[in-house]
């Protein structure tokens, strides 16, 4: 494994663990189960993906089309709903937030979305309901209120062009929730999204009244381009140039682990790239994406042979703390427990 020749500093004055969909290794993702876990293992910000129902309402699931991570096809009155439709332009056929009211998508159950890795998860098949955005936020006020401490929020606007397509917008909805409860109004949110448009138009929005409130220009890998922007590419934002440009707009990105050290042609760890270095001269944090217990998603360095499923705790936290030394700010991880004793040193 080739690892930075010294540790690099962060420009954050802490380095955060954030829940990714909350602890996803050990409960259903965007679950209120799956956030509590990630509060209790000492996840500093908890993360809800966000999309609309057909009324409106904001609700809390990895994507639009929910056919993997919930019971609706066990559902017979909703069979007719299936379909298929062109998202940023990849035809996905299943069932869909925006097909269905608030009340409708209640009657539904969360099911475990990686059910051949994560077994033990689906073990809560058919516990959990879908929440809300609003009960997100009073779960986690409610959290940090029992605990004496402050929780983040990180949420990411899914899919924003389609959804402002099909007349269901969300980006003032975001605002207006956010607003809405005294705990947002204070506590740090990070909006998040894939999209260019959107972050700059809350930029716009939000100007310097609101300073418990940043943004994250998510991106990935490869020469894949915005939804709203095909003019250029994620590779191209990752230049200097397009750091700066991001700059103007956002506080921090969200690359893919492997944008910053990628895997070698053995599957190991290569050298670092020059990513976090270049967006911390342009003022930007980095808060890559995801880290993953299990040996399916670790580089081959921390693997061991105990099966492709199995959780590896220490794999993981070696994993999480060569990517640490490369100065990264925060850090999604889909077990705060273990990114917890990696910031830590436990």
């Amino acid at each position: 494994m080739s690892t930075p020749a010294a540790t690099a500093t962060p420009i954050a004055s802490k380095v955060l663990v954030i829940g990714h969909r909350g602890a996803s290794a050990l409960r259903p993702e965007h679950t209120l189960a799956s956030y509590a876990v990630a509060i209790e293992d000492g996840a500093d910000v908890v993360e809800p993906d966000l999309v609309s129902t057909k009324d409106g309402v904001l609700v809390v699931r990895h994507e639009n089309e929910i056919g993997g991570t919930t019971d609706v096809a066990s559902h017979p009155e909703f069979a007719a709903r299936r379909t298929t439709k062109t998202v940023d332009g990849v035809a996905i056929t299943g069932w869909f937030t925006e097909d269905f009211t608030l009340a409708e998508l209640k009657t539904l159950r969360a099911r475990e979305r990686l059910a051949d890795i994560r077994k033990a998860n689906a073990a809560f098949d058919g516990q959990f309901s879908v929440p809300t955005f609003d009960e997100m936020i009073e779960f986690v006020a409610a959290e940090a209120s029992a605990r004496r401490r402050v929780i983040g929020i990180i949420p990411e606007i899914k899919h924003s062009t389609y959804f402002r397509g099909t007349g269901l917008p969300m980006e003032d909805k975001v605002l207006a929730t956010l607003a809405a409860h005294a705990y947002t109004r204070t506590a740090p949110v990070e909006i998040q999204s894939f999209e260019v448009g959107n972050l700059k138009y809350l930029r716009g929005k939000l100007g310097a009244s609101h300073p418990n409130i940043r943004l994250l220009q998510l991106m990935e890998a490869g020469a894949e381009h915005p939804a709203d922007d095909p003019s250029t590419t994620y590779a191209a934002m990752m230049s200097p140039a397009g750091l700066k440009a991001i700059a103007a707009y956002a506080d921090a990105i969200g690359p893919s682990t492997r944008s910053i050290i990628p895997l070698g042609a053995d599957g190991r760890l290569a050298a670092p790239t020059t990513l976090v270095r270049d967006a911390h001269t342009a003022g930007l944090e980095v808060h890559p994406y995801t880290f993953r217990p299990e040996n399916h998603f670790l580089a081959a360095d921390f693997r061991n042979a105990a099966g492709d499923a199995t959780r590896n705790e220490a794999g993981s936290v070696a994993e999480i703390r060569a990517y640490l030394a490369t100065g990264i700010d925060a850090f999604f991880t889909d077990d705060p427990a273990l990114g917890r004793r990696a910031v830590d040193g436990r």
